[in-house]
């Protein structure tokens, strides 16, 4: 442990959700861990970040001078690409490459009507497409000098616009980005004040189509960013705490906030990143390295699968409607969440989500306003939640819930009140099952091989239901389920990836591209000040048979043949097939950089001494009414154990263990709940 660690022991974690905002502290020196929650303030998510910075010092009683660390999950790019509320941006481009945009790909999204699909509008009109005169070729020759003269042209252009912020992304620059990086320098002298983002420094890889919006997507949410991150920094340092600031990114990694600056369409998904590498975590310490991630919160539902411990990376990543081929953690979202909104549509069907009651007004049983009825509303009517939660600081409105789910679902359906809760909850539960398979079963996995790991606020009280559908017997709800996305970021290291793609893949020119990457990385290291000796990088070939459309990550054993031999072997499990005779291409090198963090969110609980319920509450199961045993979880040992039906409480979620389930909490702390018709 460095001295500054020592000396500065607490590190805080803070993730903001659609609903609220999650805070850990924790101290380096003790190992002891505080949490926290309280209300998302969408109006301006920083407040509620200071807010959760308060209320961590003040738990830990700590002082601002011992904060280290100050680590933050934000959604503000992933909403404004989203709702589309980016700043106004153009783009400029090579001379006869204007509509690459609306030209786009010929696929179209998956479970979509052919006949009734409508290509969805480009986040930068052709209006707002300007040229400049140049050709580079793929091999990286200059087939056509830069024209400065069109530059400025192309610059007016932009200013009679009225843009706020400019994407540069030149044909094949990712070869030669000599002109892409004149073209920048030009436009920054020409248009102070506006943001200006080249392709070549956010995404220098082939596919004009995706690394054009890669770079018009980070190009619009760059001012926004860039405000937001001066905004946070400058509330603590009102708060006397001199701490780095440092930004969870989508590939599971944190970065400062210099980096994120540049380049802060790498945060689009920035939390659920948090939430799998602190599920992995967890997952580890007791004992399991092949799980299902399920993170629900109050809008969404985050899911991911992990094998042997390993986080996957993706570039074949979307962002809503747009595809953004930034290295990410690989999951499937989709808009189901404790949140949630229920509604009879119109031919008389019940209908759930993704439509959000959000954090203002929130679910009916909040008591802030909110009528319509949610899922949460159908938890609290069934009894599945205690009267109140975040440790009795809030008490919830059952009255107000049952209303809703009468008003909004009940009576329109004819149904009785629990009948309908229960209907709201089972097809929440389909829809995240239809997410799980995607990541389990169309990609050769059986979901009945893994453990199933819920967490967010309402994660616990899915798991059970989850895994008796999907056929799974174990579930293993973390310590903290309800903050563990705030925590994954006191786990995770300074990640970062640096790419670049090659006209001719010869052996020298991968060892040349290679080395070129290396030197890119060791300048981030430097600026992220990671010592010598925590210091890793990892070398990664994209790779293809010809004439496919898309690569597959092979780890570079520093020869094509062994590069070959991965990705058949990865083709074969991914695909069930390989082809023997079929020509290998490597289209990009990728370096994987990390620095390693001394953060750890793992510790060891005190043997049980049984476990004792601290009272009894009504649930309504589809089999009839039963009492539930109520439990504090604070208060459960190493080896407790107990069968449902049970309720689990604690400050920051709540856990339902169904009939058929049995609980036992592990050393590490996770609860690990199994089916006890399949228990050993």
């Amino acid at each position: 442990m460095s001295s500054t660690e020592t000396a500065r022991p607490l590190s805080v974690a803070v993730d903001i959700g659609g609903t609220f905002t999650d805070i850990t502290i924790q101290d380096s020196l003790s190992g002891r861990a505080w949490t926290a929650k309280t209300p998302s303030t969408p109006h301006d998510p920083s407040e509620a970040f200071l807010t959760g910075v308060r209320l961590a010092l003040e738990a830990a009683r700590g002082e601002a001078v011992a904060v280290g660390r100050v680590l933050h999950g934000t959604t503000i790019a992933t909403n404004m690409i989203l709702e589309g509320k980016g700043a106004r941006a153009a783009l400029v481009t090579t001379a006869g490459f204007r509509h690459v945009l609306d030209i786009g790909r010929q696929d179209i999204p998956r479970r979509v009507n052919l006949h009734a699909w409508v290509k969805p509008q480009r986040p930068v009109p052709p209006s707002r497409v300007f040229e400049v005169a140049e050709r580079v070729s793929a091999q990286g020759e200059v087939l056509l000098p830069l024209d400065e003269g069109s530059v400025r042209v192309a610059a007016e252009a932009c200013r009679d616009a009225g843009v706020t912020a400019v994407a540069v992304c030149l044909l094949h620059a990712f070869t030669a980005p000599g002109h892409e990086r004149r073209v920048a320098e030009m436009l920054r002298d020409a248009l102070p004040g506006i943001a200006v983002t080249a392709s070549s420094d956010v995404l220098p890889v082939v596919r004009e189509y995706e690394r054009s919006l890669a770079t018009i997507l980070n190009a619009q949410v760059m001012p926004e960013v860039s405000t937001y991150v001066q905004r946070l920094e400058q509330r603590l340092e009102g708060e006397g705490i001199a701490a780095p600031l440092l930004l969870m990114k989508s590939n599971g990694g944190v970065a400062g906030a210099a980096a994120i600056r540049r380049a802060p369409a790498v945060t689009a998904l920035s939390g659920p990143a948090a939430g799998v590498v602190g599920a992995r975590a967890v997952a580890e310490a007791a004992g399991f390295p092949d799980i299902i991630t399920v993170d629900i919160g109050g809008t969404s539902a985050d899911i991911c699968l992990m094998k042997g411990g390993e986080v996957g990376l993706t570039q074949t990543g979307h962002v809503g409607e747009w595809p953004l081929p930034l290295p990410m953690v690989d999951m499937v979202t989709i808009g189901a969440g404790g949140g949630s909104l229920a509604r009879v549509t119109a031919d008389g069907a019940l209908a759930v989500g993704p439509e959000s009651a959000g954090a203002v007004p929130g679910p009916a049983c909040y008591g802030r306003g909110g009528t319509r009825a949610t899922v949460t509303d159908a938890h609290v009517a069934l009894g599945h939640l205690p009267p109140s939660l975040l440790g009795g600081r809030m008490t919830l409105d059952v009255a107000a819930a049952e209303a809703a789910v009468r008003e909004n679902v009940a009576g329109p359906l004819g149904l009785g009140l629990h009948e309908a809760a229960r209907g709201i909850l089972a097809i929440t539960d389909a829809n995240m099952v239809g997410a799980v398979r995607v990541v389990s079963v169309e990609r050769g996995h059986d979901p009945r091989d893994f453990a199933l790991v819920p967490f967010g606020g309402a994660g616990p009280l899915h798991g059970c239901a989850l895994a008796e559908l999907l056929g799974i017997g174990t579930v293993l709800v973390p310590p903290s389920p309800g903050v563990l996305c705030a925590q994954g970021l006191l786990a995770a290291d300074l990640k970062a990836e640096f790419s670049r793609s090659l006209p001719d893949a010869t052996p020298e020119a991968v060892e040349a591209g290679y080395a070129e990457l290396e030197t890119q990385a060791e300048a981030w290291f430097a600026e992220e000040q990671v010592p010598a000796g925590r210091r890793e990088t990892r070398r990664v070939a994209l790779m293809r048979y010809a004439g496919q459309g898309g690569e597959l990550a092979v780890p570079w054993p520093d020869d094509m043949e062994g590069a070959a031999a991965g990705f058949a072997a990865q083709h074969r499990a991914l695909y069930g097939f390989d082809l023997p005779e079929g020509a290998v291409e490597l289209v990009t090198l990728r370096l994987e950089a990390a620095g390693r963090l001394s953060g750890s969110i793992t510790s060891t609980l005190p043997p049980g001494q049984g476990a004792r319920p601290m009272g009894q509450h009504a649930v309504h199961f589809a089999g009839g009414t039963q009492q539930a045993a109520l439990y504090d979880r604070a208060t459960l040992g190493a080896e407790d154990e107990f069968s449902g039906p049970a309720i689990v409480t604690q400050l920051d979620a709540t856990t339902l263990v169904p009939p058929g389930w049995r609980a036992r909490m592990h050393a590490s702390g996770a609860l690990v709940l199994r089916r006890q018709e399949i228990a050993a």
